[in-house]
This record gives structure tokens, sequence and C-alpha cells, in this order.
């Protein structure tokens, strides 16, 4: 071939048509070298029960980025089959039609059998409550009121958690499991169980605030907000909206109450060892404010760097200057954390799974400060911090099945 190279072509098409075959064989080797290593990795049984009141379309994305990490680390359910994310969770299932929609949650098992489920699960995850309203079966959903279809933890979900909680299993709930529309006597039950208070303030990045320039800020914000502090909407920018479950609705500047125009998630030296997480990650969705009990480890929390006047804002509102992000505490033989955000809300391809190593290329790419791709959030924290928790749930739950 070489020779062939040589006698008939040129000097400068041998040296385009080598430097072609190495960028060839690079796309190709590498892609089919972590296909190889991912089939060669040997699966594991971890039996995971995913709830999800929260899925108003065939996307799954409150709780798609789970499931994708499940197959991603070949743990499998205990019959060896692999997770599907359009069947393996209690919840709302969707329907091709907007009417042909069905509830599977624990309302349809007996006693029994949520029993059998306990006995054999080792992870729950609580992934979102909120539920599915009107407006979310449309086909351009709108920011206004529409009346609920479902959602809510109930007193079964509750009951559930106590069990498992009971039974030292490892439990992961997340923003939203006990805001609205969860009833107070539940949400007080699920407090005074896991040992951490909801202050009733949630909070959310917003990048602009003026209306003429922000057609997606929802009217319900704008209104309240002038109603309640009788003055107008003058404001324009980024800022951090807190809303409590009351109704009031507070609204902290950027260079003027805070410093960091998004919210950071700052993670301290033992917890990036640990977990395998960066020490700052810039998140602009959904969180809930709660405090917790001296149990607790913060692996992570909120920096909103307040500045004199956001720390006398907050201080108004019954806040600490920080907030945790996601914490843990051990319960026995299990642990129990709660993710203060929308973690598990992740757009992640299902194929992509498949490649063994994929992190390592999403990093060269997407920045952990880099908060303008979605995706980010999700390669650079959530993927390290939930294999590291997997990881440590097998593990023990290997070491007790040796000693059985």
């Amino acid at each position: 071939m070489a020779n062939f190279l040589n006698k008939y072509f040129p000097i400068e098409f041998r040296i385009f048509f080598r430097g072609f075959l190495i960028v060839a064989l690079i796309i190709l080797i590498f892609p089919l070298g972590s296909l190889l290593m991912w089939h060669l990795t040997p699966p594991g049984p971890l039996e995971v029960v995913v709830i999800d009141k929260t899925v108003p379309n065939q996307k799954h994305q409150e709780h798609q980025s789970i499931h994708w990490l499940l197959n991603h680390f070949r743990y499998t359910k205990s019959d060896g089959s692999i997770y599907d994310e359009t069947l393996d969770y209690f919840g709302f299932f969707p329907g091709e039609e907007r009417d042909q929609y069905q509830i599977n949650d624990l309302s349809n098992q007996t006693e029994s059998k949520k029993q059998e489920i306990l006995n054999e699960t080792k992870v729950i995850y609580f992934a979102d409550t909120y539920g599915v309203y009107d407006n979310d079966l449309t086909d351009k959903p709108a920011q206004t009121y529409s009346k609920k279809i479902y959602g809510g933890m109930d007193s079964l979900d509750m009951s559930f958690l106590e069990k498992a909680y009971k039974a030292e299993i490892d439990i992961i709930s997340e923003f939203n499991t006990i805001a609205s529309p969860t009833k107070k006597d539940v949400r007080m039950d699920f407090e005074n169980l896991v040992g951490i208070k909801w202050t009733g303030w949630i909070a959310r990045y917003f990048d602009e605030l003026d209306t003429l320039l922000n057609e997606e800020l929802p009217p319900w914000l704008v209104a309240g907000y002038m109603r309640q502090h009788n003055s107008a909407w003058d404001f324009s920018g980024s800022a951090m909206v807190f809303l409590h479950e009351n109704g009031q609705i507070e609204i902290l500047r950027d260079k003027v109450e805070i410093k960091n125009t998004v919210p950071h998630i700052v993670s301290g030296l033992n917890s990036q060892q640990t977990y395998g997480i960066p020490e700052i990650v810039k998140y602009p969705y959904w969180i809930d404010i709660i405090l917790v009990s001296r149990d607790y480890e913060v692996i992570s929390h909120y920096d909103l760097a307040p500045t004199e006047a956001g720390i006398k804002k907050l201080s108004e509102l019954g806040l600490p200057k920080y907030f945790p992000a996601v914490v843990v505490k051990k319960n026995g033989a299990g642990k129990f954390y709660y993710f203060c955000g929308d973690f598990a809300d992740n757009p992640v391809s299902g194929f992509s799974n498949k490649f063994f190593g994929i992190e390592k290329i999403w990093r060269m790419f997407l920045h952990s400060e880099d908060y303008s791709q979605r995706n980010s959030f999700f390669w650079n924290y959530y993927y390290p911090l939930m294999g590291t928790i997997l990881k440590d749930t097998y593990q023990r739950k290997d070491i007790t099945r040796t000693r059985d």
C-alpha cells in the first residue's frame, strides 16, 4: 500500500491521506472500544424503586437520568433485566393522547405486595411528587394556573417511606417531595421521621426580569409581586426569586442583594474527594430551602454571595446566608439523602449509556461553571454524585449478602 501511494500520488496527498487515516481510526476505535468495555463490565443486581408523579409526557425527563445511570453503571433488577424509564417507576403514566393516562402508584399495590417490594429494594428514590396539571397535557403548556390532575405525596407514600426508613433501606429524596401540593400533615410526618424542616421557601434564578425581554416570565409572578408590594414591576436583569408556601414573593437582585449571578453549589474538599464532584457548580433551577438536624452531613451547599443588603433581607425572611444543597445521614445500616433541587430532571440520551468513560468526553466540552447547557450539571455534578451513592449502596448490599 505504501509503495503504491509513493509511486502514483504526490507527497501532499500522502500526508493528507495518512492524517485522514489516523483521524478515522480515532473516531472508530474510541467509540468501539468504549462500547466493548461497557459490554465487558459485569452487571450486578441493585433493586431500585423510583417514585415520580410528575410525568406529563413521553420524555420521562423527571426520572430519565436515574434510569440512564442505572443502565450505564450496569445495575440490573433482581431478575437480571435492565431498567426501563417508561415502565420501572411508580406514579403518573402519560398516554399517546391527553385522556389516555394511567396512574400506577403505591395505591395500586396490596400490603403484601408492598412488603415484598421492600424486602427486595436497596434504594428508594423520590424523584418528584409535584404532579401533573391540565396545562401540562397541552401542546404548549401555559404559565397560568390550572387544575391538578394528580400529585402530592400522600399517606400511602408516607407509610411506605416510613417502613423503608425503619428497614434501613437507602433513601434519596429531592425537591419537590414535600412542598405543594403535598398536604401539611403528610409533610410534617416526613419532617419528623427524617429530621429535616422545610422553611416554606423555594427559589429560582431568572436570567431576565424585564417582561419585554423575557416572554416566559410567569404572569402570576409579576401580578403577585405587584399586588403584595403595592408597586410597579420595574425590574430588569437577573435575580433570584423566592416564593413562600403562603404566596409571599420576594426578589434578590444581581449585584444589589446578591453577588453570585447564578447560585453556586459549593462542595468542601472532603466531599470533592469522596463523591468526585467539583468545588463549584452553577445551578439555575428550582431549589427548596431546608433546615437539618445535627445528624446530617452537608455534602454541598448553595452560596448566593449575598451583600450586606442581601443578608439583611434573608434574615428578615427567616433564612440563613447559606442553604444546604445535598445532605446525608446514616440510618443504621442505611443512609438517607436529601437533594435540595430538581436534580434528577436532566435531558440525557438513552443510547449513550452504553459507552464506558463517556463522562470524560463530555467534561472536556462542558465546564462545571457553564450553566448555559443543562447537560453541564448532569455530567459535572449529578453523574459523579449519584455514581458514588449507587456504588456505595451496592458494595454495602453485597457485603450484607455475603455475610448472610
